[in-house]
């Protein structure tokens, strides 16, 4: 049973908003009927944060002064994939500095922080606000995006794609919709797992329809357009039907199934999925990357075996 699970059978979802989040960031009664255009005109200017952890390492580097470790842009860039807030943010920023010098759009982790460059970095971190991801269902959100972001730039360089990260980043940030509103409108989420482990939807996006009106990836696709992101990040959130797409979904359906449950029974199906459009590599190597023990994955393959 997953900790999103384990809290609602325990009870601990009927006074959450205030207890987790505070009386101070419950919604007030006029954004209790706002529709999904309203919620993407708030959530555009919104100041989007960072992860504690994000903001402890980068303090830590800049409080040693001359006496830090150089790191170079392509090791801050890993950085960014264990935080889907800061891969956010750095995106925006470095569209607005692109958009004035009219430079190649910026599609990877490593190109936003080129863009920006180091010092305007930490000073974009040191600025933001800091979340301490404390609920179980904010939690299996952020792992969920970070999970599936790892395994589609393993896919992708499986299938010797011209920018894996490309389909990393993009993947990392299907989830904005529903990250920004764990931040800024922790009802709605929260409402959304009640309603779904009530059982009075069988889906989770219908158990977001029911509550908000509209889907969390519904909103990530409107901020998507409203924020003008690259093109192509933005395809690839869209999911427009080509392998690379399919390769982000594909991992996002299986970083899911992972939290859920590492013995997840839908997990041969995402790697019979996923074989389809990375043609001539092993399922064995397909499922080598999951972060699950081997065991799990002898068990994948045996019942890939049996199809």
């Amino acid at each position: 049973m997953s900790e999103s699970r384990q809290a609602w059978k325990y009870g601990r979802y009927e006074k959450a908003e205030t207890a987790v989040f505070g009386a101070e960031n419950m919604l007030s009664r006029h954004q209790r009927s706002w529709g999904i255009e309203q919620w993407a005109a708030y959530l555009k200017d919104g100041d989007v944060p960072v992860l504690s952890a994000t903001r402890d390492f980068f303090q830590s580097l800049k409080s040693q002064g001359q006496d830090a470790p150089e790191f170079a842009p392509k090791e801050l860039a890993e950085r960014v994939h264990d935080d889907p807030y800061l891969a956010l943010k750095l995106l925006i920023e470095a569209e607005r500095h692109r958009s004035r010098r009219l430079g190649k759009e910026t599609t990877t982790q490593l190109a936003t922080i080129l863009q920006l460059g180091s010092d305007e970095l930490y000073a974009l971190i040191a600025d933001s606000p800091v979340v301490e991801v404390d609920h179980p269902g904010w939690k299996t959100a952020v792992s969920t995006a970070i999970m599936a972001s790892g395994i589609a730039r393993a896919w992708s360089n499986f299938r010797s794609d011209t920018s894996p990260e490309e389909i990393s980043l993009a993947t990392l940030l299907s989830e904005t919709g529903e990250l920004l509103l764990w931040h800024f409108a922790p009802e709605l989420p929260i409402q959304a797992i009640a309603e779904f482990e009530a059982g009075r939807a069988n889906r989770t996006s219908l158990a977001q329809l029911n509550t908000a009106g509209f889907t969390f990836r519904q909103l990530t696709l409107l901020l998507a357009d409203v924020w003008q992101l690259p093109q192509m990040i933005s395809q690839l959130i869209r999911g427009v039907d080509r392998p690379r797409t399919h390769i982000a979904q594909i991992a996002i359906d299986c970083a899911r199934h992972l939290m859920q449950n590492p013995d997840n029974p839908a997990l041969p199906s995402d790697i019979s999925n996923i074989a389809q459009y990375i043609p001539g590599i092993a399922k064995e190597k397909l499922i080598s990357i999951l972060p699950i023990s081997e065991t799990r994955r002898a068990h994948i393959l045996a019942c890939l075996q049996e199809e």
